[in-house]
């Protein structure tokens, strides 16, 4: 077998990297894969979080890089430039469903209620140009619990990292501050993320890697403190923890699927066209996938959203003809 590159390739079986909140759909698929005809090789999958994913998958193209990326976020222009330059050229995108970025606690917590402008008083690194000076969620809110803020979430390598910022923290700063409405509309846009994205470091929020398993785990142990992790994670984990409703919705299946839940957010994968003949097997890996997403299929009973039946048929078409992603669909 030779490689895109077209020298002799190093590995028979596919390799996969990004997202920690996709990775456990993605190697459900791998198992399905592999059951179907024994004499594959499984796929080697790992959890490196999307930010540190991208980075592996737009290094090249060839054996040593990775086929397939885990994404819980829409490739940025910047890593879409960065795979160009490295010349990853065709990419293939690939919406396998839905998820929700849960705020959650132990089933033993004080039951929180919180808005987007709550988290971001909570969480921000300056409050109107000074230090943030809450220490406790009373000083956020009188009508919220007097406890320590304690918030256990994702690091910035992470996608679910990125999709708080997006979904939480910009509407929340805007909500509290409804005057960053024009920073967020001025061309500077590196004054917005400083002033409504920067989260704190002085021990409020704890960087508790790209493992979600881990943060409910801290959670059962520590029923003041709250998390930050995929749907998928919630609802495998409710006799430990429970979801904090955000802005009056609790996330569930139907808030997240419905987009009524704020923190509803898309889950991709993304393909080297380039290793589609070179590595064994990816066509049926991801016919594989294609199978497994359907409403009633096994990705959703581990958890995933299914995503409306147009957006399914769009990435089973994206898949059969290979479309490649350009700047312009990015848009």
């Amino acid at each position: 077998m030779t490689t895109a590159c077209g020298g002799p390739s190093a590995r028979e079986q596919i390799k996969v990297v990004g997202s920690s909140t996709v990775y456990p759909f993605t190697t459900a698929v791998a198992e399905r894969f592999v059951n179907a005809d024994p004499g594959r090789r499984a796929p080697v999958i790992e959890s490196t979080g999307t930010g540190a994913g991208f980075n592996l998958f737009c290094a090249g193209v060839g054996s040593q890089y990775p086929d397939i990326q885990n994404a819980s976020r829409r490739i940025k222009k910047s890593e879409f430039e960065q795979c160009a330059g490295n010349g990853v050229r065709d990419m293939i995108e690939v919406q396998v469903g839905a998820d929700g970025l849960a705020i959650a606690e132990s089933v033993n917590g004080p039951r929180m209620t919180l808005t987007r402008g709550q988290l971001y008083s909570a969480l921000a690194a300056k409050i109107d140009g000074k230090p943030n000076p809450h220490r406790f969620w009373a000083d956020v809110d009188p009508s919220l619990p007097r406890i320590p803020i304690k918030v256990l979430g994702p690091p910035t390598t992470s996608g679910t990292r990125d999709s708080f910022n997006e979904l939480m923290m910009e509407p929340g700063c805007v909500a509290a501050f409804p005057d960053m409405e024009k920073l967020k509309k001025s061309p500077d846009k590196d004054a917005f993320k400083n002033a409504c994205v920067r989260i704190r470091d002085d021990g409020a929020y704890i960087d508790s890697g790209e493992n979600d398993n881990l943060i409910v785990q801290k959670l059962a142990a520590d029923p003041n403190a709250i998390g930050i992790f995929g749907y998928s994670f919630l609802e495998a984990n409710l006799t430990r923890v429970r979801g904090v409703p955000i802005d009056g919705i609790v996330p569930t299946y139907e808030t997240v699927a419905n987009a009524k839940y704020p923190g509803a957010r898309p889950l991709f994968i993304y393909v080297k066209k380039q290793h589609m003949r070179a590595v064994p097997g990816m066509a049926e890996f991801l016919a594989t996938y294609v199978q497994s997403w359907e409403a009633d299929g096994p990705l959703v009973r581990k958890g995933m959203i299914a995503s409306p039946a147009p957006v399914r048929a769009a990435a089973a078409r994206a898949v059969a003809e290979q479309t490649v992603l350009t700047p312009e669909g990015l848009k």
